[in-house]
């Protein structure tokens, strides 16, 4: 099923449109405090059309708060979901939607969903995480995290309004949009990569690229370019997922508490590097000059003739965009950060990436 999307009409007029094609009476709108103060919010709440609000979740949301969602879904009848907000409002209205029709008053990740037909719909608010065209959701029972994916939580449709992004803070920008560019520059040398998804992660590079400066200075096209480009590179890890950049970003923002972008990009500018000068060591069944053609059209895909010449000019993006080094407080610390990543993650980089290995390239990525 094709993603419907709608770019800066009405939210009102897009909900409408909704209604007539899926016969929507009631909506559940999956939408923080903080979100519900945005113009995008206050346009729906005018709809003609019956809402229950929800908003009793938390950053890094917790299963409990799903289990509450499905039974107001539930309770109130609500025919269909929309979720307003970053990551963790979508994480939220995905596993909503994944567990609709199952028993509320029992552990949700215990039961097995219900196939349903409940449109999801889904408004971003930043230009990064990609969440509203990928399969993955994360939830947290009993203190671990819970990797939830389906494709049927994938929304059917999404709102672009690129005025949601004029108010962001400058800080906020940068991070998100390093999360999307690193989304795409991972999937594009995934072990998992394919030709559909080096399509789209070449086509976010370059959309990012040339946006970037005036995103950064408030411009309003450059708004919706970059909310396009993060769905891309969103399209592009639902195909391949990610690879070491991220699973090494995970423990830098719980550790230094720094958005994950910030962190992720962070990863990327000493892996990037690290990779091409030890190409002898692919994993990719694909081969050894399969990957170094890879990485040329990486680097092609950033307007360079070398994949040396774009790895540097990433690094030095991070400096220019201010992304700084966090401080290293002990030795211990380097053990704690490359024992922390999931060697499930791993298997999609195509060189291998020893604990040894993970625990210089975190001395690289800190500072003392």
């Amino acid at each position: 099923m094709a993603q419907k999307i709608f770019t800066d009409r009405p939210v009102a007029e897009v909900i409408e449109a909704i209604q007539q094609e899926r016969s929507v009476r009631k909506l559940l709108v999956v939408c923080d405090t903080f979100c519900q103060t945005l113009d995008v919010a206050q346009e729906l709440k005018k709809a003609e059309i019956e809402q229950v609000w929800f908003d009793d979740f938390i950053p890094n949301p917790l299963i409990e708060s799903v289990n509450e969602g499905v039974r107001i879904l539930t309770a109130e009848a609500c025919d269909a979901i929309i979720a307003i907000g970053g990551g963790s409002g979508m994480d939220v209205a995905k596993c909503i939607k994944l567990y609709a029709g199952c028993d509320p008053e029992k552990p949700l990740v215990e039961q097995t969903p219900v196939p349903n037909e409940i449109p999801l719909i889904a408004l971003p608010t930043t230009a990064g995480t990609g969440s509203e065209a990928t399969r993955y959701a994360v939830a947290y029972y009993q203190g671990n995290k819970q990797s939830i994916t389906s494709l049927s939580i994938i929304p059917e449709y999404v709102i672009f309004r690129s005025d949601v992004l004029q108010g962001l803070p400058l800080y906020q920008k940068k991070c998100t949009v390093m999360d999307a560019l690193c989304h795409a520059i991972e999937s594009f040398w995934s072990v998992g990569s394919t030709e559909e998804s080096k399509v789209y992660s070449r086509d976010a590079i370059r959309m990012i690229c040339a946006s970037l400066d005036d995103y950064l200075a408030g411009d309003t096209q450059a708004a919706a370019n970059m909310l396009h480009a993060a769905n891309i590179a969103g399209k592009a890890i639902n195909i391949t997922q990610t690879t070491a950049g991220h699973a090494m970003c995970y423990k830098v923002t719980s550790l230094y508490k720094i958005p994950h972008g910030h962190a992720a990009a962070l990863c990327v500018r000493v892996l990037w590097p690290y990779m091409l000068a030890h190409k002898e060591n692919c994993v990719d069944q694909r081969g050894a000059a399969y990957l170094e053609q890879t990485f040329q059209e990486l680097a092609e895909a950033f307007g360079f003739a070398k994949p040396e010449e774009a790895a540097a000019a990433f690094d030095q993006l991070v400096d220019r965009l201010g992304l700084e080094r966090p401080v290293l407080n002990s030795e211990e610390e380097l053990k704690t950060l490359s024992g922390s990543v999931n060697p499930t993650r791993l298997k999609n980089n195509p060189v291998a990436l020893p604990e040894e290995v993970l625990y210089d390239l975190y001395r690289m990525i800190v500072r003392s």
